[in-house]
């Protein structure tokens, strides 16, 4: 039976029981470029796919690849980088893309349909949280303000590879914190930005959240500023603050933007026994990961839902 619909509580899987104690997680991402080169696109397409099933603490399988190309105005070349990028990732994966499909369509797409699975005693999901439990986010914030900068032409060629090197790097550990019963919920921040994958994740656990601003990890905070300054903030930001902004507290602009800036393959949003920190921390030093602080914590529910200090 499905023990949970992805639409349900906008987990980052749909999950299949199969009977012997293990489930299966499917799920599907696809998107336009934000990128130049063809083998970043594909690679970061599929981390992004993949991210969906390691949030959920699974490992995965297989995947299917999905490609719309405009065949009459980019060469067949750059659609076969566009699948060795996704090659590289899946590889990364230890898994194969097990074939896909591709229509002609007037904009480029790409992404991947993937299968994992996962002991049911390990699932993750955006709920299950407890008051007192410590925020941890895996990868820092601020993608979508400088690849719009590079879509405006106006990314200054030394940070380039700094959102890159963001996005192309897996959330491979998700399937191992998926093994401690003290990570309580987990998710992965994508397009509704770190405020909205965070209000997604308290009202599934009923709770509310205190957010440290010093504590929150950023890409470059001087060069962040240095193109919000020159007006590269993301149409997704305002989507997202029109969709959670009431959520809440008030913030200086900069704040706002920088923390509701969507996200191309985000990091790992954590909700962590307080108890266990020091276990996390090791844990993430095994694994090669960004040691980031933590950069808040969760309490009863109250108004507004989240809170910046």
């Amino acid at each position: 039976m499905c023990i949970r619909d992805r639409s349900e509580g906008r987990d980052d899987a749909a999950v299949y029981d199969l009977g012997d104690g293990t489930a299966v997680v499917s799920t599907t991402d696809f998107f336009m470029p934000i990128v130049d080169d063809p083998v970043d696109f594909g690679r970061i397409a599929a981390v992004k796919a993949l991210s969906d099933v390691y949030a959920m603490g699974a490992h995965p399988l297989l995947a299917i690849s999905i490609l719309g190309w405009p065949v009459d105005h980019l060469p067949a070349e750059a659609a076969s980088a566009v699948l060795e990028g996704a090659r590289i990732a899946c590889r990364e994966a230890g898994i194969p893309i097990g074939g896909g499909h591709s229509i002609d369509n007037p904009e480029p797409i790409f992404g991947l349909a993937v299968t994992g699975r996962v002991e049911i005693d390990h699932l993750k999901m955006n709920r299950g949280a407890r008051a007192g439990d410590r925020l941890f986010l895996t990868k820092p914030l601020g993608v979508g303000i400088l690849t719009t900068a590079q879509k405006k032409g106006i990314l200054d060629p030394s940070h380039m590879t700094l959102a890159r090197d963001v996005m192309v790097k897996p959330n491979r550990i998700g399937a191992r914190l998926g093994m401690y019963p003290w990570v309580h919920a987990m998710t992965d921040v994508t397009g509704f930005g770190f405020l909205g994958h965070l209000s997604e994740l308290c009202e599934a656990s009923g709770l509310s959240a205190h957010v440290d601003l010093e504590h929150v990890p950023l890409l470059e905070p001087k060069l962040l500023d240095l193109y919000l300054g020159q007006k590269c903030i993301p149409g997704g930001t305002r989507q997202n603050l029109d969709s959670y902004g009431e959520r809440v507290g008030p913030l200086p602009e900069r704040v706002r933007d920088i923390l509701f800036d969507p996200q191309t393959s985000g990091g790992l949003l954590l909700a962590v026994d307080p108890a266990h920190e020091a276990d996390l921390i090791e844990l993430l030093a095994e694994e090669g990961e960004d040691r980031f602080p933590g950069l808040g914590h969760l309490v009863e529910a109250e108004e507004p839902l989240i809170t910046v200090f």
